[in-house]
């Protein structure tokens, strides 16, 4: 039988992902710290199928071979979450390596709004992570017009009515008040148009700057504007997770 037929070694599997060399796999094995299908294994020579099987180490998910690309951008202000713009604004392709395959965006941000947005070619992926019923918390770096007080700030944490229904925010945290604004981190998992904006509005402390930070377990980081890199490793894995894959 050949290999593809058979599977492949644990322990190839680990050392081909990057986890670590086949003889530290071999070790992480034998101390009963690989999981394969949510069942422990500490045999040796145990063949899997990287495509299918669930691998995980330490209970982080290890993600099969890349067949997909997927990349993180930090978009800058005034950049059109397109790849293509008619009135020709600055779009998302303009900072994407010349080596990228085909990719899309998975769910967008205002042309006013910076911060991190997901590429990918991976349609099924892409098509979860966007999806409302996966409910991917997306957290937000605030900038609010005037002084919040505490009240406004417990407000919007108990949620508000905007036209289009309730929302309410997974999470807020005050970071600084200033002499006119406020600065505030804002986790929600509403996808709904422009919600943070919106939200804002309706206790009286407009946006001046807004800025994307995260999305699920993927964060920023010091990733410049208008950067890329790859998802790594245990991001995709924990996202791959998030979404069901």
């Amino acid at each position: 039988m050949s290999e593809e037929t058979e599977g492949v070694r644990l322990q190839k599997v680990l050392a081909a992902a990057g986890v670590a060399s086949r003889r530290a796999s071999e070790i992480l094995i034998e101390e009963g710290r690989v999981e394969v299908n949510g069942q422990v294994v500490t045999e040796q020579g145990r063949r899997v199928n990287p495509d299918r099987d669930q691998i995980r180490v330490d209970g982080s998910r290890i993600p099969p071979p890349r067949r997909h690309q997927y990349l993180v951008l930090n978009k800058p202000r005034g950049v059109v979450s397109t790849m293509d713009d008619p009135e020709g604004r600055p779009t998302l392709s303009e900072y994407l390596p010349r080596t990228a395959q085909r990719l899309f965006h998975v769910g967008r941000l205002d042309t006013d709004t910076e911060g991190i947005i997901i590429l990918t070619n991976d349609g099924e992926f892409a098509h979860r992570l966007a999806h409302p019923s996966y409910e991917v918390p997306k957290t937000y770096f605030v900038q609010a017009a005037g002084v919040m007080d505490n009240h406004a700030v417990k407000r919007l944490a108990k949620g508000v009515r905007l036209d289009d229904g309730p929302v309410k925010p997974d999470k807020v945290k005050l970071i600084s008040r200033g002499k006119d604004a406020t600065l505030l981190e804002i986790t929600i998992h509403s996808g709904r148009n422009r919600v943070v904006r919106r939200m804002m509005d309706t206790v009286g402390h407009p946006v001046d700057r807004l800025g994307r930070t995260g999305i699920g377990p993927v964060r920023l980081g010091n990733l410049p504007a208008g950067e890329v890199r790859e998802l790594t490793r245990e991001e995709l894995g924990a996202l791959l997770d998030v979404v069901g894959l």
